[in-house]
C-alpha cells in the first residue's frame, strides 16, 4: 500500500479510537468493559470505538449498525465474538470472502478477501440502539473510510438503518439520490461514479432465529455482491 494512503488510514483509525463525541456511548462501552459478562471475565475488553476491518483494496464494503456490547466491544473487531458474527463469517467463508468461518478475536488469523467491513456507529450502544444523533456523529468516519477504498464498487447495507443512512450520507455529500426501497437483496446503482448499494437484513440473532434471515437468503446477498464487484 502506498505510504501516503497508509498514513491516512493510520490517522483515521487513531482519531476514531480516541473519539468521545457521544457521552452516553462512552459511558456505556466503558461500563460494559469494566463489569464484563461472566463468561468473559478473563478478557481484557476493548471498550473503545471499533475501527473497520478487512481488505483495503477490496471492491465490497459491508456496513452494519454498531458493535455488540460483548462482541466487538470486547474483541475490538467488527462482528467478532457475537451471534451476528457467528452467522456472518461462515457465509463469507462459503462465498470466498473469508479465509475461515470463525471470528473469535483480533488475532485468530481471520483475513478478508476483496471486502472491508465497518459499521455506522463505532461504539456499543445500550440495547443495541444508537440514537440518530449518535449515528450522525459517526458518519464522517464512514465517509472517510469509503474514500480510502480505491477499488470500491459495491456497498452491502446490513439492515434498514444502515441502508437509509448510507443514502443520507451521500445526499449530505451533495449527490442527488432518489428514494430507494429497502428490500432484501435489492440492488441499486447510485448515480455517477458512486458504487452499487445492496440491501440485506441484518444477521442479528432476532432475525436469524425467527427465520426472517435464513442461510440461503444471506448466501444470495454475497452472490449478488460478487457479481457486481466483477461487473
Amino acid at each position: 500500500m502506498h505510504k501516503i494512503v497508509l498514513e491516512h488510514w493510520q490517522k483515521l483509525n487513531a482519531e476514531l479510537v480516541e473519539c468521545t463525541r457521544c457521552p452516553r456511548l462512552v459511558a456505556w462501552r466503558e461500563q460494559v468493559a469494566q463489569e464484563k459478562r461472566r463468561a468473559y471475565h478473563n478478557w481484557d475488553y476493548w471498550g473503545k470505538p471499533v475501527p473497520g476491518f478487512g481488505d483495503r483494496q477490496g471492491e465490497i464494503l459491508v456496513v452494519g449498525l454498531a458493535p455488540g456490547a460483548h462482541g466487538s466491544n470486547r474483541t475490538g473487531r467488527m462482528f467478532t465474538g457475537d451471534a451476528s458474527g457467528d452467522f456472518l463469517y461462515p457465509a463469507l467463508h462459503i462465498a470466498g470472502f473469508a479465509n475461515q468461518p470463525e471470528s473469535t478475536s483480533r488475532d485468530d488469523g481471520l483475513e478478508l478477501r476483496n471486502m472491508f467491513i465497518t459499521s455506522l456507529c463505532r461504539c456499543a450502544p445500550p440495547a443495541n440502539k444508537p440514537t440518530s444523533e449518535e449515528i450522525d456523529n459517526c458518519l464522517p468516519f464512514l465517509l472517510r473510510e469509503s474514500a480510502l477504498l480505491p477499488a470500491l464498487k459495491c456497498i452491502v447495507a446490513l439492515g434498514r438503518v444502515a441502508f437509509e443512512r448510507i443514502l443520507r450520507l451521500y445526499r449530505l455529500d451533495g449527490h442527488d439520490i432518489p428514494r430507494y426501497k429497502f428490500i432484501h437483496t435489492a440492488k441499486y446503482k447510485l448515480p455517477g461514479e458512486l458504487p452499487w448499494l445492496i440491501a440485506s437484513y441484518h444477521p442479528s440473532r432476532q432475525n436469524t432465529q425467527t427465520g426472517l434471515l435464513t442461510q440461503a437468503m444471506f448466501a444470495e446477498v454475497w452472490q449478488v455482491a460478487n457479481l457486481l464487484s466483477h461487473d
